[in-house]
């Protein structure tokens, strides 16, 4: 019956397309799989099982709510965390609980998928506990490598420790990460955002390639919920943002920090933007730390100068970047919020403001409909961008670029991106009636331009990201 519903909602949206409410769209879900009784929280990432196999996705959810370090929003977990690998035809390869041992929330335990040993599979890496009975136990956290296709453990080295005594919030803050380096591939695993934060960059034999070290009082910005990996100088060397801090992979160095003398806060996001017509990087940030520092918004140029800044103060929680003008022009978001609160039963945001820019000058623009908890998706192929309302309390509605309806997921959005051999971008959403669902645009065609964005080193490096940290935007900049 459920099946049945979602397949009418489709018709209803075609032929509302087909009278002339927007472009000719055909969005229907082409996969769907019961994972769980229910999804209380859930992030994946797409996952290479070798050459000539099927594309797959691997998942971590839970029933229960995202738990969050922060005092006060961390809860006591009544659910585990599960981990599970299926191909893109629904097919369910493995699954496992990770026990009573993991905390269920995305900074106590980040997924990616990656690469590093070069075998041509993904190896899947994630953050154990060895110590089970001590969920919050960091001293027997290890980082451990899996088996996409088993689940087995290849390997598994000790989490590197955070620095103490800290707060809950500044302690808890884990991220695992991967780039290139001349075509070598580099793992990075991170702890902090607030306060000291460490990086560390591993080779294919997990030996530690550098460790880059941020002390508390280091001048300069801190750490952001996003963390893109591009490279922003063209040299063949990947970097992480991290926050307003650009850090090279070969050897770990900083190559600059925007702001360095203005700003020492924290960024919620952080948002590279690259502009094919003369191939030069800007990075639009959105920042959050509570002090009355103007500005709130600010994009920079590839080396860290302002090209242009807004708003005197706010908390500024989330935000991105995406293709909606005429041409594909780049449009950029920052929302400000009054309350942010997370219980058991999930998150809520009050007092929400939204302001949209051309990203290029940061002239405001009005859009002339409301894209706070919209996710950047191509799903027609066409090069722009339409919006998935599949964030935070997102509704699940598809939007065009002039804000028509036509569609909805049923759910949130785990993934929007190109992550199967369809036309078009895809999205996987979830429900909170564990229905795991891909969604497709039946008609979608792929353009040139858009062919161009998935082919860019930068959308097939941080495609993988979406389970870790708040990164399920990155590729709106592409």
């Amino acid at each position: 019956m459920r099946i049945k519903t979602f397949n009418y909602l489709t018709i209803i949206f075609f032929m509302a397309c087909q009278m002339g409410f927007s472009q000719n769209f055909n969005i229907q879900p082409i996969m769907s799989i019961k994972l769980a009784d229910k999804f209380g929280q859930l992030r994946a990432v797409p996952v290479s099982l070798g050459i000539n196999q099927p594309r797959a996705i691997a998942v971590m959810y839970s029933e229960e709510a995202e738990v969050d370090p922060w005092e006060g929003m961390f809860f006591f977990p009544k659910h585990t965390l599960k981990l599970a690998v299926l191909n893109v035809e629904g097919k369910l390869l493995w699954k496992k609980d990770l026990g009573e041992g993991v905390v269920p929330g995305i900074w106590f335990s980040p997924l990616f998928a990656f690469d590093l040993d070069q075998d041509g599979m993904d190896e899947l890496w994630i953050i154990n506990n060895q110590d089970p009975e001590h969920p919050l136990n960091f001293a027997h956290y290890v980082l451990q490598k899996l088996h996409p296709e088993t689940g087995n453990i290849l390997s598994e080295i000790p989490w590197p420790r955070p620095e103490v005594p800290q707060g809950m919030s500044a302690l808890y803050r884990h991220f695992i990460m991967g780039g290139y380096a001349r075509g070598e591939p580099v793992l990075l695993t991170a702890q902090g955002t607030y306060g000291p934060m460490r990086l560390q960059a591993w080779n294919k034999d997990l030996e530690q390639r550098w460790e880059h070290y941020i002390p508390a009082d280091a001048k300069g910005a801190q750490g952001s919920h996003v963390t893109p990996v591009v490279d922003i100088n063209n040299d063949g060397i990947d970097e992480l943002l991290w926050g307003e801090r650009t850090i090279e992979l070969d050897k770990g160095e900083q190559l600059f920090c925007a702001d360095e003398d203005s700003w020492e806060g924290h960024s919620d996001i952080i948002q590279p933007i690259f502009n094919y017509a003369d191939n030069t990087w800007t990075i639009f940030t959105c920042r959050e730390t509570h002090k009355p520092t103007y500005p709130r918004v600010v994009l920079y140029d590839q080396e860290g100068k302002r090209i242009w800044a807004d708003l005197e103060n706010g908390h500024m929680d989330t935000g991105w970047a995406a293709r909606l003008g005429d041409d594909g022009e780049h449009y950029v978001l920052g929302v400000k919020v009054g309350v942010k609160t997370r219980t058991a039963e999930g998150e809520v945001r009050t007092d929400v403001t939204e302001y949209t820019y051309k990203a290029y000058n940061g002239e405001r623009i009005n859009l002339g409909f409301d894209v706070y908890t919209t996710i950047p998706v191509d799903l027609n192929g066409d090069g722009i961008h339409e919006l998935v309302k599949g964030y935070f309390e997102g509704n699940g509605d598809i939007l065009d670029r002039k804000g028509n309806v036509i569609g909805n997921i049923g759910g949130l959005s785990a993934m929007a991106s190109k992550f199967t051999d369809l036309p078009g971008e895809q999205i996987l959403s979830y429900s909170k009636d564990g229905w795991l669902r891909i969604w497709a645009d039946k008609n979608a065609e792929d353009a040139p331009n858009a062919l161009r964005r998935y082919n860019h080193p930068f959308y097939k490096t941080n495609r993988n990201q979406t389970g870790n940290g708040y990164n399920l935007f990155n590729l709106g900049g592409i």
